[in-house]
């Protein structure tokens, strides 16, 4: 029997490319997951190459004092169009009188619906609309003026508009009531503008209305520009007419997770750049503020909309985060300084990806469709894909699910825990007995073999996708972070902005070392990247020889779980990146791995990679031994992968400039580990009783109580065990997928 009730349009496609089920369904998947229909009449309606306004109008929007009218003018000369003051040229004309007499004369509440009433009696196209401050508190005026219109939001630095207003003797504003002080209302105000706009023109301090309107023209060029950023797999091979490249969208690369050649989506263009005045201006921000300025750079609005994206970032690092300035930089000691990336609700670096990336997941894909998300896990990836999933709304979490398969005894206890006890109604935990490799080699074989996708797609109207950081999605998010690091030292006084930092990063997939290089990439002066390894070293090894050798090589079980990995899947983003995205050379290196188990990379690309990037390994003891060293010299607990990159960083970096080390996990997940680095006795406690005797050192970082609380479920629950067996992995993907959505 077929499910197509929740997917009608899934049959119709699947009748057409699946005559019998042994079918290949790369051509199903490419236009189930397009985009092209859905956008067909946004292009329709904006696409103007001759003029850049058309029949549609350009609306400003801002705060008093953000040079509404002045960059109007000068946008409406550029273009030769009509240009229209909200103040001057409809309420003063429509009223008989000016804007501070009317407001005088009916206070603020009757003003704002005057106001109101007056854009609503208005019309126009193909013109500059410079709005007034309070028009996007009237929200039928503002739903009026958005049918025929790009809403474009001047986000002036709110010291910059105080310092305006003061210059110009304003003292007062349209909903200012006594008591209540400028700067006050204006950031009261910012929901409003953040409600409306199209796209954010980010105005940093000291740009002309000049260099302010070319942003304008700019960002209302790549808004409508819908086919503008697009992605490519890596192992893509170009052909000779490029018209003809195979691309997708941001919303099908999140959608799809790996691309149906095996390689990994990538930006066809280069990652947008901010100047050195921009950087300046986000140094006063806040983490929320700088992820929505730089996600809305990388995420085009035709695929999630600009104030769209911003709810999504407010909720993804909201309460859930204990500290609220979610990923702050701490200084250890001399020129380190330790990113704490712990603070979300499942204390690790995971989490500053992964509780965005389900909301971007959840709107990308079809409204009426049913998706299951695989991972694979090396420990810390389970329990945060399970937590963020979890906290999509109930109806997303009715048709997206989530298995995630970890090496049952390749975790930590707590994490196994942890894993085990993240299961929701929408996500399952699956031990594989075998190590983090197999799991994701398995996982890619699942997203590989198209016979299984179709029959899944055809008997269930279920699609398969993923969200580990293959998944653009995932990894996107994390270049954040980097760059929120560098603005928070800044911010704090260490450097001044333009001085060079290193990173040290504990590594495994990649993903976290290479969101790195993308913020250097944006602008953030990263000079070098410290790759660190454990035992596991043939990332280490690669960089150095430019040999990636699995042959004869074990995975080794270390006190850093979370980087036991052999074959790091990011890596072949960067390396496309260095050999100028020459995808056949990827296709050759990442094959040969899979049969050969080593390939080798010529001589011009090591001597590029070495430029950037130096490496290096820690052994167990030197891991313990850090962590005993760095708490008795300053009272902080490293947990044993951070205390992997301070071994790195100690070794390897000059001491020329400050290193921020990534600290990716919260000590209190490697319990035994730091009883055993700290001497402690009796370490055959309970997970519960190690947590508490830890705490009870008052040492840094204070407890996390997220996890606290997760020793205290007292409830044991059941999770489902597989053999080393792609086959056996396939059937538990079909019975969860018949279990929840049939």
């Amino acid at each position: 029997m077929l499910h197509f009730n929740r997917c009608p349009h899934l049959k119709q496609i699947a009748q057409k490319c699946f005559p019998s089920i042994h079918v290949r369904t790369d051509k199903h998947v490419q236009l189930f997951l397009s985009r092209t229909l859905a956008l067909a009449e946004f292009r329709k309606s904006w696409h103007s190459t001759h003029s850049l306004v058309g029949d549609k109008n350009i609306i400003l929007m801002g705060p008093p004092g953000a040079g509404k009218t002045t960059v109007g003018r000068i946008i409406g000369q550029k273009l030769g169009c009509c240009v229209i003051d909200v103040d001057d040229d409809i309420l003063e004309k429509t009223w008989n009188m000016s804007v501070s007499e009317k407001l005088q004369d009916v206070g603020n509440e009757q003003f704002l619906e005057e106001e109101g009433k007056a854009v609503l009696n208005f019309s126009t196209s193909g013109s500059v609309i410079s709005l007034t401050g309070s028009n996007p508190m009237h929200d039928a005026s503002m739903w009026h003026l958005k049918k025929n219109g790009i809403i474009v939001y001047l986000d002036v630095p709110l010291i910059d508009i105080v310092s305006r207003l003061k210059l110009m003797k304003i003292d007062r504003i349209v909903g200012q009531d006594a008591g209540t002080s400028m700067k006050d209302l204006l950031k009261f105000r910012r929901q409003y503008y953040k409600k409306w706009y199209d796209t954010r023109v980010f105005c940093e301090s000291g740009a002309s209305p000049e260099e302010v309107a070319d942003k304008v023209l700019s960002a209302v060029k790549r808004y409508q520009d819908v086919d503008s950023e697009t992605f490519v797999s890596t192992r893509h091979i170009w052909p000779k007419d490029e018209r003809k490249v195979s691309t997708k969208f941001f919303s099908e690369a999140v959608i799809e997770g790996l691309a149906s050649d095996g390689g990994l989506f990538v930006p066809e263009k280069e990652f947008p750049k901010l100047n050195c005045r921009e950087w300046k201006s986000l140094v006063g921000a806040t983490y929320i503020e700088r992820a929505q300025i730089l996600l809305e750079k990388c995420i085009h609005p035709a695929d999630v909309p600009a104030a769209r994206l911003g709810e999504m970032i407010e909720t993804a690092y909201g309460e859930n985060f204990a500290c609220s300035r979610i990923a702050p930089v701490r200084h250890l000691s001399g020129n380190q300084f330790i990113l704490e990336l712990f603070h979300g609700p499942t204390g690790s670096f995971k989490d500053l990806s992964l509780q965005l990336m389900p909301h971007l997941f959840a709107h990308c894909i079809p409204p009426s469709c049913n998706y299951m998300i695989l991972v694979a896990t090396s420990g810390d990836t389970g329990s945060a894909v399970l937590n963020g999933f979890s906290r999509i709304n109930k109806n997303d979490k009715q048709r997206i699910a989530v298995a995630t398969f970890f090496p049952e005894n390749g975790v930590s206890d707590f994490q196994k825990a942890q894993i085990i006890g993240s299961q929701k109604e929408n996500g399952w935990a699956v031990g594989v007995k075998s190590d983090f490799d197999f799991c994701q080699t398995a996982v890619k074989g699942i997203f590989r073999d198209s016979d299984f996708a179709g029959f899944l797609i055809m008997e269930y109207g279920t699609v398969l996708s993923s969200a580990n950081s293959i998944n653009w999605g995932r990894l996107l998010p994390q270049v954040v972070y980097h760059a929120s690091a560098y603005l928070d030292l800044v911010s704090q006084g260490f450097i001044s902005f333009g001085s060079p930092v290193d990173v040290c990063i504990p590594t495994g997939n990649f993903g976290n070392i290479l969101a790195a290089v993308y913020a250097k990439m944006m602008g953030i002066p990263i000079r070098k990247f410290i790759c660190a390894s454990n035992q596991n070293h043939v990332l280490t090894d690669f960089i150095k020889t430019g040999h990636y050798d699995l042959r004869e090589r074990k995975l080794a079980q270390t006190f850093s779980p979370a980087i036991d990995i052999l074959k790091a899947s990011n890596l072949e983003r960067h390396l496309h990146l260095m050999a100028d995205k020459n995808g056949k050379l990827m296709t050759k290196l990442f094959n040969q791995l899979e049969e050969q188990h080593h390939f080798q990379i010529e001589k011009m690309l090591v001597e590029k990679l070495q430029q950037d990037f130096v490496a290096d390994w820690c052994s167990e003891g030197e891991c313990l031994a850090a962590i005993h060293s760095t708490y008795s010299t300053s009272g902080y607990i490293l947990d044993p992968h951070t205390a992997v990159a301070k071994v790195v960083a100690d070794r390897m970096q000059d001491k020329t400039c400050p290193v921020i080390v990534s600290s990716t996990a919260h000590y209190s997940k490697f319990a035994p580990a730091i009883m055993q680095a700290l001497k402690i006795k009796e370490i055959n406690h309970t997970s519960s009783s190690q947590l508490y005797l830890l705490s009870s050192y008052n040492a840094l970082p204070p407890p996390h109580e997220a996890l606290l609380e997760r020793t205290k479920q007292q409830e044991k629950m059941e999770y489902q065990v597989c053999a080393a067996d792609v086959n056996v992995m396939k059937n538990h993907v079909e019975k969860l997928i018949q279990n929840q959505f049939v």
